[in-house]
């Protein structure tokens, strides 16, 4: 585990006062924690702060969005962003989920209000209100085309809805217990769900049938993920002739991130078992970065870095608090993280320094969705908020 930097949740607020003070910390595995604090010296004409720090910090360099800190005797920095817009009237309470359409133009998100809603990326302003489960929407997600959504819920149904008229489609019935992620095949004319009920099943949206069960674990299976196998992995073969209906599965693996504490690669089309891996704790979330690495999250705050070729040993673990890892994607060269103690961060080959994606004071971030340089983060205070990259 290396040095963390953090910094007040709300600094972006207080350091535009003069001589508003934030605190900031340095967390090194085995050392005392280094505390200190920026303080705000004035404001330039350009609207950018003049900020100076404590014993033990250097501020390298501030816009109006982001500051970047660094610990020289930990030989650590941190850029801190705050949001450039906040959407708080999407939703009353919690929010579950989120993604962002392939365009860019439209969001969808779920929400223990009960509710799911499409709204426009830009302003937060609500197009449609998706209604038709019954009990909390645990994911959503837009189909490629942007204009589809598809959702599962604690109602253990998955639906697909039009984001242009908010009419349920289709309705897939058959997992017996609450669904808690989705991926989509290709296109989208198959579609794959994980549930409570221990299964990842593979269903056809044209004839809203079942066309399997992918993989069977006897444990939740919190979260999934789905890539193009790299040739050198087997994926084994299918018992039986696949059905017609399987449109895009072949040379893909499934990632079932489960709650035994096991992450396990399934060949969609084969079924077969391609490999198990034992972690800390139970895993929350899975994702590729490429067609041979992969990210898993635990409960206990551990990111598994695998090959799939080799996965007896992983090829890294990161560690930068112990709160649970409650969603992962790829960005850039890099990821995106989140957990459940507020913080979200971003973490690229090519820079020295973590991004640290700010505001979210202690309350977890339970998902992440991006859009070219726009990353969007629904967390449990209400609010979906929204970062622009393009300065980093």
């Amino acid at each position: 585990m290396a040095a963390t930097v953090r910094i007040q949740s709300d600094w972006n607020q207080v350091l535009r006062r003069n001589e508003g003070e934030a605190w900031l910390s340095c967390r090194s595995p085995g050392k005392p924690t280094l505390y200190g604090s920026l303080t705000c010296q004035g404001v330039g004409s350009d609207g950018v702060p003049e900020i100076s720090a404590s014993e033990g910090f250097v501020v390298n360099e501030i816009t109006k969005k982001s500051i970047l800190v660094s610990c020289p005797h930990e030989n650590v920095s941190t850029k801190f962003l705050a949001p450039y817009t906040s959407f708080c009237r999407i939703h009353q309470k919690s929010i579950l989920c989120i993604d962002i359409s392939s365009g860019g133009g439209l969001g969808v998100s779920s929400s223990t209000d009960g509710t799911m809603k499409v709204w426009q990326a830009a302003n937060g302003e609500i197009r449609r209100l998706l209604e038709g489960h019954v009990y909390d929407v645990n994911c959503c997600r837009f189909f490629p085309s942007g204009l589809v959504v598809l959702s599962g819920g604690m109602d253990a149904q998955l639906k697909i809805w039009s984001a242009e008229d908010a009419s349920c489609v289709v309705t897939f019935k058959g997992h017996k217990g609450g669904i808690l992620d989705t991926a989509i095949v290709d296109r989208g004319r198959n579609v794959i769900s994980s549930s409570r009920d221990g299964t990842a099943r593979l269903w056809d949206c044209g004839k809203s049938a079942c066309l399997g069960v992918v993989a069977d674990c006897g444990s939740p299976v919190n979260g999934i993920a789905l890539c193009v196998a790299d040739n050198t992995v087997n994926l084994g073969s299918p018992e039986k002739a696949p059905s017609e209906r399987e449109i895009g599965t072949e040379g893909k693996i499934l990632l079932l991130a489960r709650e035994d504490k096991k992450l396990q690669g399934v060949g969609l089309q084969s079924r077969q078992p391609v490999f198990l891996f034992v972690g800390s704790d139970a895993f929350n979330c899975c994702t590729f970065l490429s067609s041979i690495y992969l990210l898993a999250g635990t409960q206990d705050g551990n990111i598994y870095q695998l090959d799939v070729r080799n996965t007896k040993a992983p090829v890294q673990i990161i560690h930068r608090s112990g709160a649970p890892v409650l969603c992962l994607l790829p960005y850039r060269d890099g990821f995106i993280a989140s957990q459940g103690d507020g913080t979200c961060f971003i973490i690229q080959q090519d820079l020295d320094h973590v991004i640290d994606l700010t505001e979210a004071d202690c309350d977890p971030v339970y998902k992440v969705a991006t859009w070219e340089k726009q990353v969007y983060t629904c967390c449990r205070d209400g609010m979906v908020r929204r970062y622009q990259l393009s300065d980093i």
